[in-house]
């Protein structure tokens, strides 16, 4: 499918997921960068669109521009021929070329789940083209909403459910326990008795700094937050040395031993590890051969 007609206009799909991204995305320069194109190039596209839908998609706001109401009746009719395209798409894969898969992952998946899972495809569907991107939840989630990706693998931690966008199914991948991290010299403690260490945690915004720090105030204190990575190597790497202390979740080790010291916090507390695809794109084959492969790549790590 490669267009959409409305009355007397035939609406090219490229033009209507150029809306489709600006009603997501609020920029033009954001809508070039995510879809390779010049700011100019997405401007002098939805100017055709505008004149074949023969009313104003777009005013001014600033020096940007947004959608006019027209134009968000119109964006919202390209989100479902988006939809049905790539449904028609997903039906006819499976052929003799299976359609590449883009997946996005949470760096710990990406580090451990993901590579066992390759190895597992590469036996059953040599044919098939796994495209990796490590991302965190936060934008990877987004980013699939937005087409850029076909399936992704994120987290959601206890009382921090992610948003669940529409036409997004979320399939639990399993449970992966959180613990306290210390240096390897020093036995394990309770959450309360680090109430005056130095502590390492993800980027403020993010749901696991949320999560860490209300274990920390449950506990009686607020925590000296000294260090923050988004990488959970680092947090590994400052923790081994010394420098810190932390929570991390053990899907962080792999099929390694930790090389701190763990301890349980208080309810042993689990984040719950998911893929996200969108329903359209559910039923393709290359989709669904990933999924397994990283459901059981999860089960047995």
């Amino acid at each position: 499918m490669s267009s959409m007609r409305t009355g007397d206009a035939m609406f090219e799909l490229r033009r209507l997921r150029m809306l489709h991204e600006l009603a997501l995305r609020g920029t033009i320069a954001e809508v070039a960068a995510s879809l390779s194109y010049s700011p100019s190039t997405v401007s002098q596209q939805l100017g055709i669109l505008e004149r074949e839908a023969g009313v104003a998609l777009l005013e001014p706001d600033g020096r940007r521009v947004r959608l006019t109401p027209a134009g968000r009746v119109l964006a919202a009719h390209a989100a479902r021929a988006l939809e049905l395209d790539e449904g028609a798409r997903a039906a006819l894969a499976g052929g003799p070329s299976l359609e590449p898969v883009r997946l996005a992952a949470m760096p710990t998946a990406a580090e451990t789940i993901v590579p066992a899972a390759l190895t597992l495809l590469a036996a059953r569907e040599p044919r098939l083209r796994v495209e990796l991107a490590a991302l965190p939840p936060e934008e990877s989630l987004f980013e699939l909403a937005a087409r850029r990706f076909d399936l992704v693998i994120a987290e959601q931690y206890p009382g921090h459910t992610r948003e669940r966008r529409e036409g997004v199914t979320h399939e639990l991948l399993g449970e992966d326990p959180i613990r306290i991290v210390l240096p390897p010299s020093e036995p394990p403690a309770p959450l309360r008795a680090l109430h005056d260490r130095v502590w390492v945690m993800e980027p403020a915004g993010t749901a696991a700094r949320q999560w860490a720090m209300q274990q920390c105030r449950a506990a009686g204190f607020e925590p000296d937050v000294r260090f923050e990575a988004a990488d959970l190597t680092a947090h590994v790497r400052l923790v081994e040395s010394g420098h810190a202390v932390g929570m991390l979740p053990d899907l962080i080790w792999g099929d390694a031993p930790p090389s701190t010291t763990v301890a349980d916090l208080p309810g042993h507390p689990v984040r719950e590890v998911f893929t996200a695809v969108r329903d359209a794109a559910r039923s393709g084959e290359g989709i669904r051969l990933v999924r397994d492969a990283l459901a059981e790549a999860f089960l047995s790590r």
